[in-house]
């Protein structure tokens, strides 16, 4: 079937008590067993398992053309569980452009644990090559990336990692599974937040992380045992609400992306915009290779004018975006990434970091230029 058959109809069975179209939100933590101690409904406790995670997660494999797909409360939660899957004295690779949530978790968190790491340029894969250790377990690959929109070859990265006998994960929260899916490009695992274009109205916080036929058993294995064991699981209303909007994925991703690329046209026309990155453009350095592995580019973008002082003017000026961090709802949002980021950010100053949402693109092409008019 088409992914928009599957966004509407993966995981979703009619009730068979009261015949309901929508799933029940099943909010009980504990489930009954029968006289002989088994477990008829196959649930025990909603930590380990719950009607609707079991729905969510069916959808979100079906949607990655996955095998298997488990939620987690949030992004953050989904990358810890990859992470802790790993073990002690383990080596990763990651890109030195990448949420800095995630860096964080690597350099600050998972370093104390003893876990090695080392920042890479993932869009070139003669520094990946050169970055390799004997005990590397794991490439991270984050495309496109956040905030500079850099793209890494997917396929390329999986060989070598498969090569030396490594995992390839790739973050696909940006592309989303309507532009992109890794696990048919030869990666073992996907992780999203789910908070972002998957949930995409800004109401629900969550993570996923989905592999395919290619992970080898024991890490599936510790990966199903952290969340468990972990306990950083959403909630039944969290899975319901998401579920409800993986229906509209297509259309409103479409829609961004459409709404991205008449504004990184109208930016490319402005001499105070420095640069653009946007992988739609066919400046873009990785134009092509963008266009052989994603369908369409993402409504996600970020420009630069000249310096800090102005970006935070600009981003001051806006009337109809709003300035507030997170990404792939359905209202447009603006921020300034090196101040959110915080010291050391190696995002450059005048970086402003954009999600496009579903208002009108007139609408949003006249706020941004008279926030630039003003801002100058």
């Amino acid at each position: 079937m088409e992914f928009e058959t599957l966004a509407v109809h993966a995981g979703r069975t009619v009730d068979p008590t009261s015949g309901a179209v929508m799933p029940p939100i099943t909010l009980s933590t504990t489930f009954a067993r029968d006289g002989n101690g088994g477990l008829p409904s196959g649930y025990i406790y909603t930590r380990s398992s719950n009607p609707n995670r079991a729905q969510l997660e069916t959808a979100l494999a079906v949607l990655e053309a996955g095998k298997t797909a488990l939620a987690f409360s949030s992004g953050q939660a989904a990358l810890a569980a990859v992470l802790h899957a790993l073990n002690p004295g383990d080596h990763l690779l990651y890109p030195v452009d990448l949420y800095h949530g995630t860096r964080n978790l690597i350099q600050n968190e998972f370093a104390r644990w003893g876990l090695r790491a080392d920042a890479v340029e993932m869009s070139d894969l003669e520094q990946v090559a050169a970055a390799w250790r004997p005990e590397t377990r794991l490439i991270w690959v984050e495309t496109p990336s956040n905030p500079q929109l850099r793209i890494s070859d997917i396929q390329a990265i999986a060989e070598l990692a498969h090569a030396h006998g490594a995992i390839c994960a790739v973050d696909n929260t940006w592309a989303t599974p309507v532009w992109q899916t890794p696990l048919t490009l030869g990666a073992d695992l996907v992780m999203h937040s789910t908070t972002k274009y998957l949930g995409g109205h800004s109401d629900v916080l969550g993570g996923a992380v989905i592999w395919g036929e290619s992970l080898d058993a024991s890490f599936a294995d510790r990966l199903s045992a952290w969340q468990n064991l972990g306990g950083a699981v959403p909630s039944p209303f969290d899975c319901w609400l998401l579920l409800r909007s993986l229906a509209t994925l297509p259309y409103r991703v479409r829609a961004q992306t459409e709404h991205a690329g008449r504004i990184t046209e109208y930016l490319a026309g402005r001499k105070d915009v420095v640069r653009i990155h946007y992988p739609g453009l066919r400046e873009h350095p990785a134009h092509d290779l963008a266009a052989r592995q994603m369908r369409g580019f993402g409504g996600m973008l970020s420009f630069e004018v000249e310096d800090a002082a102005r970006a935070m003017r600009l981003a001051s000026a806006v009337r109809l975006f709003l300035r507030a961090t997170s990404l792939g709802g359905v209202e447009s949002l603006i921020e300034h990434r090196a101040s959110v980021e915080g010291p050391g950010s190696p995002t450059p100053a005048g970086l402003l970091r954009v999600s496009i949402g579903l208002e009108h693109p007139d609408d949003l092409l006249a706020d941004l230029a008279a926030a630039l008019d003003a801002s100058v």
